[in-house]
């Protein structure tokens, strides 16, 4: 145990193999600061209000315990530096040997600590050779509280995919497998490739876990040194291990298959994701003909008459003439009957009519019911509701009813990563849930300081009594951002409300997109971001945009680039029609600046096409639409190992397929440059109209997700705003049991005009007070969960 001296308290910290804790001594009674003469000056009220922040901000950083844990970070910094010049001095194969130099000292009995600095210096140096990325100052502290076992909250743009390598590299040492979480399969992939190079150039295996993989497939990737992986596929690997009949089924490293883990979105992970625990079910015989009679018997119940409703808990009760008519309509004594049991099956009809709301928690795609996550916006095409909620849902939308389950094994996030005798995280999100983190993981969370001071403006929150006020404002908003040429980002809760605010952006004629979970926006999800800090650009967007988007000022030069390549080439490799599958409303794009293209860029793209129409031609079938893109993926991939001199040498080659290859290579590394001079020049137009304007148009039931609305604007020390507005109709409101009626008589004193914004008061006090309520209720609800895990465990 170190103890750590600071001014106005002490910390003691204790670091293990198991836990990183903290535990602070109590303030002194007093505080002493020292005395200092003011000079009486002039100043405006605004002024005054304005110095006066600065001082509470600067005295609340100087008294935290976070400010005096990063000034201890600092020193280990200073460390890396020093070694730095030495390590850049070396050799590609003196550096990649540093890594067997380090196991040998490990052996030899010294410890992760004693070789932190220099093995961080390391993976500085080799991400610099290798992706041309250097790490900031800020992100070796950002690696180093990983290393601790600890939460870093970084915000936007700061490069959390970075910072995982220096934690993952070091710990990797040993030997005994680090696993980095990410929150999709796609993301798993591009951080294995992406990052990969760097542990590879350095001499260690890297490991992917995708859907789809065999057994022998993922028993190999777990046997490497660090392992990509998405939260459920690592839970759903753990489960299935567990239920394995002899070890020669086992996929994970046994007996000891969780060492370390750093988890990218730490808070989505264990906290969002926490009250779905991971089941694996097995078929159950019940009869799936009920349960479409049970949805017609729910639609003669009345809400209210014959049934009441308990928003909070999600539950149903029957009254007694609800039961009565349910019986009468069923030809049944008894709803409860064992022999003839109806009662299930009408609850669940009446919780999917009530709580089940179509393109709200569900959109309905190929004649199946796909959950929304509501979390991220996206669609979960494997997930299905349990007991027998989803074939309720299924009846009420008419469709075939997938045959009931009965859950064989069963695990919470929580109680998975708990297993971990090391535990770390990355968010941009997470110090509002610091105490679950250290009641449930005993991991405190460290809040890293940006490269760049944050700059961004959160402008009050706006009440109104009714969601029609509510809406009409913010396509004013929207209106005068774009009049403006702000690009603005508005975050809506569900897929009906970014279609609703679409409908009534179209009726004024302002140009937008949308992005939610439906297949034809999905699809463009890449092309929309992309475009989406760019000048003019209006985006809709439910949770799909909130978090783990980087919305670049000016638009994102690789992807725009990417853009220009497939118009000029696709249509070409392929007759296939893109928009009959993928159609979509790219209405904003029409009024974004057009991108000038250089005339030696214009030459490749000429060359590229008249190559891709004779590829196309000399093959005997025509391509698809999905291969002549996957195509066009690997000559970009390849423009990343190549030079353009050696590209242009392979184009010149005589060859079926690599002149198109190494052709289409060169044209994107011509457009690109064109495209990063465009880019940088509109972001500079973006920044001097005041940067992105994000609009959220709900609170959400936590205030970390509004957070991550929030953090799209003003990254890496951009300029930009946010603004939540709130109506009183909004579900959350209503499912917490706000006294709305309270709430609308004092907007009618305070405005006269229902349609009319309130801003801070006593409403705004008591919508927030009310978040903080809903995140505690949703607190427990996980709590139980762990609980009800470990009291099975014990059971076993």
């Amino acid at each position: 145990m170190a103890t750590l001296s600071y001014p106005f308290f002490t910390v003691q910290r204790t670091t293990s193999t198991h836990t990183n804790a903290f535990f602070i001594r109590p303030y002194p009674s007093f505080i002493r600061l020292p005395r200092r003469r003011f000079t009486p000056v002039f100043a405006s009220v605004s002024s005054i209000k304005e110095n006066l922040g600065r001082i509470h901000k600067t005295f609340t950083d100087f008294t935290s315990l976070n400010h005096w844990v990063v000034s201890d970070y600092f020193r280990l910094v200073d460390s890396v530096n020093a070694f730095e010049p030495r390590i850049q001095a070396l050799s590609d194969e003196q550096l990649a040997a540093k890594t067997e130099e380090f196991r040998l000292r490990l052996k030899r009995g010294e410890t992760l600590a004693d070789i932190q600095a220099e093995a961080f210096a390391v993976v500085r140096e080799a991400a610099r050779r290798k992706l041309g990325m250097r790490h900031f100052d800020v992100q070796i502290i950002g690696g180093a509280v990983l290393h601790d076992g600890s939460i870093a909250e970084m915000k936007t743009g700061e490069g959390k995919t970075l910072v995982s390598t220096l934690a993952a590299y070091l710990n990797a040492l040993t030997s005994e497998g680090v696993h980095v979480v990410t929150v999709n399969d796609y993301l798993a992939q591009r951080d294995a490739e992406w990052m990969g190079r760097v542990h590879r150039f350095l001499g260690l295996s890297v490991g992917l876990i995708q859907k789809g993989m065999n057994s022998e497939e993922r028993r190999f990737n777990y046997r490497c040194d660090i392992t990509y992986t998405n939260n459920s596929e690592l839970g759903f690997d753990y489960l299935r291990d567990n239920l394995a009949g002899n070890s020669e089924q086992l996929v994970m490293r046994w007996p000891k298959p969780f060492h370390f883990a750093i988890v990218d979105e730490v808070d989505s992970v264990l906290i969002d994701e926490g009250r779905n625990p991971l089941l694996i079910s097995g078929e159950a015989s019940q009869d799936a003909a009920r349960y479409p009679v049970a949805a017609k018997v729910a639609e003669l119940l009345i809400h209210d008459i014959h049934y009441k409703v308990e928003l909070k808990n999600n539950s149903v009760e029957l009254t007694e003439e609800g039961i009565t008519l349910a019986e009468m309509a069923l030809e049944t004594n008894d709803l409860w009957d064992e022999n003839d049991p109806w009662a299930r099956f009408v609850m669940n009809a009446l919780k999917a009519k009530e709580f089940y709301r179509r393109d709200v928690q569900y959109i309905v795609r190929d004649g199946k019911a796909l959950i929304i996550n509501e979390l991220t916006g996206r669609v979960e095409e494997k997930r299905r509701w349990s007991e027998g909620i989803h074939q309720a849902v299924e009846a009420k939308e008419c469709l075939k009813i997938q045959a009931d389950s009965v859950v064989v094994a069963q695990i919470t996030y929580q109680s998975l990563f708990k297993l971990y005798p090391k535990l770390s995280g990355m968010t941009g999100t997470a110090k509002t849930e610091e105490k679950e983190f250290l009641k449930m993981f005993q991991t405190p969370v460290i809040e890293v300081p940006t490269n760049l001071p944050n700059i961004r403006k959160d402008l009050p929150i706006q009440a109104f009594a009714t969601a029609r006020g509510k809406w009409e404002q913010v396509r004013r908003e929207v209106e005068d951002m774009f009049r403006q040429g702000r690009p603005v980002l508005v975050g809506t809760t569900s897929v009906e409300n970014s279609e609703l605010l679409a409908g009534l952006l179209r009726e004024w004629n302002i140009p937008h997109n949308v992005l939610n979970a439906r297949p034809k926006y999905a699809a463009r999800e890449a092309e929309i971001v992309a475009q989406a800090g760019r000048k003019h650009a209006i985006t809709i967007s439910t949770n799909m945009a909130g978090r783990g988007t980087d919305i670049i000022l000016g638009g994102n030069p690789k992807m725009l680039a990417r853009g220009i390549i497939e118009d000029s080439v696709v249509s070409f490799l392929t007759r296939e029609d893109p928009n009959s599958v993928h159609a979509s409303e790219a209405i904003s794009e029409k009024m974004l600046p057009k991108i000038k293209v250089g005339s030696s860029s214009l030459a490749l793209l000429a060359r590229t096409a008249l190559m891709a129409k004779y590829v196309s031609k000399s093959e005997s079938k025509s391509w698809t639409y999905q291969k002549a893109i996957s195509f066009i993926l690997e000559s970009i991939e390849m423009s990343l190992s190549y030079g353009s001199e050696e590209l242009e040498k392979l184009a010149n080659e005589e060859s079926e397929m690599y002149p198109l290859g190494s052709t289409l290579a060169l044209a994107y590394l011509s457009v690109l440059k064109d495209c990063e001079e465009h880019c940088l020049l509109e972001g500079s137009e973006v920044k001097r109209v005041g940067g992105l304007h994000v609009i959220g148009t709900s609170l959400h039931e936590s205030r970390r997700i509004d957070n991550q609305l929030r953090g799209r604007a003003g990254r890496q020390g951009d300029p930009g705003s946010t603004r939540f507005m709130v109506s009183l109709q909004d579900e959350m409101f209503q499912k917490f049991n706000f006294d709305t009626e309270w709430a609308v008589r004092l907007i009618s004193k305070i405005t006269n005009d229902e349609d009319l914004p309130i801003e801070g008061g006593a409403i705004v006090k008591q919508l927030l007070a009310l978040q903080i309520n809903a995140e505690k209720f949703f607190f427990g609800i996980r709590k139980n969960l762990v609980e009800f895990d470990e009291v099975l465990e014990a059971l076993c």
